[in-house]
């Protein structure tokens, strides 16, 4: 790549991460998908996938010794709040609040893609981030960085209780507030049956909720869920 292409790399890095890389390439590898590469094969041959497969770890080990050292509770709460803040969702939104997607280099066809894939594809690509921070800089930027970004959430989860199963969540709160069990009813179902979409609302009695969309009946619960848990904590 010429350097007018590699700047904006290099100025996300300054402003974003507060250092400029002496390894762009490895910023650039964690940038990129798979699908990329599928299109490019005469210009690139790396993806982002084995950096992932280090910044997981290296996520789960500092999220871990983070919960170890600030909070007392036993290991199954720790480990459900561990889950809570490396899921997909909440490190996607963590990629999301950095800005880094324009600099993602992916095929068309991803380009295009639903925004569950878009979720998956800048979650991916923070855990490589995080796996090319650590081969540049070392465990301790690479801490610094996970805690304001992923640690920090803590307050809010808690807050909230999205750690927890958000459909026994919700029947507890409703249960409590309202009086009532949850109901579930289906509202529509779109496309072919090996590639269904549901969506379902969640009611209190005869008042909708909220609705939940996904591709099976139980993730369009929990979704729906998940969003009346928020209309609850407002």
């Amino acid at each position: 790549m010429s350097g007018m292409q590699t700047e904006p790399y290099q100025a996300f890095a300054r402003e974003s991460l507060g250092f400029e890389f002496e390894n762009l390439d490895l910023l650039i590898t964690a940038f990129t998908h798979r699908s990329y590469v599928n299109e490019h094969r005469k210009s690139v041959t790396e993806h982002n996938e084995r950096l992932e497969f280090l910044g997981d770890a290296v996520l789960e080990l500092v999220v871990t010794d983070f919960l170890f050292r600030n909070y007392s509770e036993a290991e199954g709460i720790l480990t459900s709040w561990r889950a809570a803040l490396v899921r997909t969702e909440s490190i996607g939104d963590a990629g999301n609040l950095l800005g880094y997607e324009p600099l993602m280099r992916m095929s068309r066809g991803e380009k295009q893609g639903s925004d569950r894939a878009r979720m998956q594809i800048l979650a991916n690509a923070f855990e490589a981030l995080i796996g090319a921070i650590y081969l540049e800089r070392g465990y301790d930027d690479a801490a610094v960085f996970i805690t304001k970004h992923i640690s920090s959430k803590l307050e809010a989860i808690l807050e909230i209780g999205s750690w927890r199963d958000p459909k026994s969540h919700l029947q507890e709160v409703m249960q409590r507030k309202d009086g009532v069990t949850p109901r579930y009813i289906v509202i529509e179902e779109i496309g072919p049956d090996h590639d269904k979409i549901f969506t379902l609302g969640v009611y209190s009695g005869d008042r909708l909720i909220s609705k939940g969309t996904g591709p099976s009946k139980q993730a369009a619960q929990q979704v729906a869920a998940k969003e009346a848990l928020l209309q609850y904590h407002a």
